[in-house]
């Protein structure tokens, strides 16, 4: 198909504009966003609010299609607005035009993650709409700010409002990864992220000098003992071929620092390590093993976290869960093959499980690279418009279950 058709198209359309507006970290303005999804809500005939969980420079924005039963739990449908930072000069397109290429593939910072998702929601609604349709469920559409920075700002207050509660939610969607097989993964859980610091001291003095337990003997022994643990979570996936990166723990070193000067062996040294704890690790025995950690080392070490998110039960995709077998029941409808998993980063998925609320992570977007967080990063209109027919038959499932 030729780029002109694409071009012509009115969802291409809509998608193209929202890539378009540069909502990036480390600073995102949200407000061309808000306005652009007001509008988009007008052409809907659907009322949009605005909440503000936090502030008013990090706004929540929630579109509803009122179900026929008011009673009847709600679907939720959820994306985020903000993106991570770009290196233009690493691009063949600019990351923010949302330029198409004779091929009809879409470059642009948020194409994958997750801008594409949020307006396959929409093109979706508008297409059920258009059909007639009604459903007994309501359904409500929320882009949330904040999630490329943990949610701080954006989800995690937000589920603890009353304005969220409202919503009467029994059921999320919200991001997943593109796949570049056949495959449709799904994600129903998550690790726990654990942010963690050493702050370690010891004997400082002159750098001519063997003193014991210095902080930079003590660093080495955490060190290797952190990176043991590493190499035999690698083992341990590379020896199963059924095991996935979510399904293992990941440890790796992204911080270390200390000292002043080359002659001079510093009181305090620093290192910091990104942990995602498997499903199947006991936190309790874990700090415990990163405490016994530091008395081997030579004591005199504080632990500190900047994350330390607790474990959070996965979604059940079996019989219990009727909003899976609805999902399931439209999968296989259409001849999906999907594939439960952990999802191995983080989402804002995990806020809603932690309140109770079961949440499936996807992403229609097969046959395509994984791009999120990489340069020239796209999706094929092909894929996107092929996404929309995947939401609207999930959607019209989950809604009337």
């Amino acid at each position: 198909m030729s780029t002109n058709v694409w071009e012509s198209n009115e969802e291409i359309h809509y998608l193209r504009d929202y890539l378009r507006l540069a909502s990036v970290h480390p600073s995102p303005d949200y407000k061309p966003c808000v306005e652009f999804l007001k509008r988009q809500a007008d052409t809907l005939d659907l009322p949009a609010k605005v909440y503000y969980p936090i502030n008013k420079e990090n706004p929540v924005v929630v579109i509803s299609w009122c179900g026929t039963d008011q009673n009847a739990k709600s679907i939720l449908l959820n994306s985020h607005m903000d993106v991570v930072p770009v290196y233009p000069e690493n691009w063949t397109h600019p990351p923010f035009a949302a330029e198409i290429d004779n091929q009809g593939r879409i470059y642009a910072r948020g194409s994958q993650d997750m801008k594409s998702v949020g307006m396959q929601y929409l093109a979706a609604l508008r297409a059920l709409k258009k059909k007639g349709l009604q459903f007994k469920r309501t359904i409500h559409v929320t882009f949330v700010p904040d999630e490329e920075m943990g949610g701080r700002l954006g989800m995690k207050p937000f589920v603890q409002t009353c304005e969220f509660k409202s919503l009467n939610v029994g059921f999320a969607l919200d991001e997943g990864l593109a796949s570049p097989d056949e495959e449709f993964p799904v994600y129903n859980s998550e690790r726990s992220v654990w942010r963690v610091y050493f702050q370690i001291s010891g004997n400082a003095g002159h750098g001519s000098l063997l003193l014991p337990k210095t902080p930079g003997e003590k660093l080495l022994y955490i060190l290797n003992k952190m990176m043991t643990y590493r190499t035999e979570q690698v083992k341990r996936l590379e020896s199963n071929t059924k095991l996935k990166i979510g399904d293992v723990t990941t440890i790796n070193l992204t911080k270390i620092s200390g000292g002043v000067q080359s002659n001079v062996i510093p009181p305090k040294m620093m290192l910091c390590f990104d942990v995602r704890l498997a499903l199947d690790v006991d936190h309790k025995q874990f700090e415990s093993q990163l405490e016994k950690l530091c008395e081997e080392a030579g004591g005199d070490i504080k632990v500190e976290y900047e994350q330390k998110q607790p474990r959070i039960e996965p979604t059940a995709t079996n019989d219990t869960n009727p909003y899976w077998v609805a999902f399931k029941k439209a999968t296989d409808k259409m001849c999906l093959k999907i594939v439960p998993q952990v999802f191995p980063g983080g989402t804002d998925s995990r806020y809603i499980r932690a309140i109770g609320i079961p949440a499936i992570g996807f992403s229609p977007m097969n046959k395509t690279p994984i791009l999120l967080h990489d340069h020239d990063e796209f999706i094929a209109a092909d894929v996107y418009l092929r996404g929309i027919e995947i939401y609207e038959n999930i959607i019209k499932c989950l809604a009337n279950n």
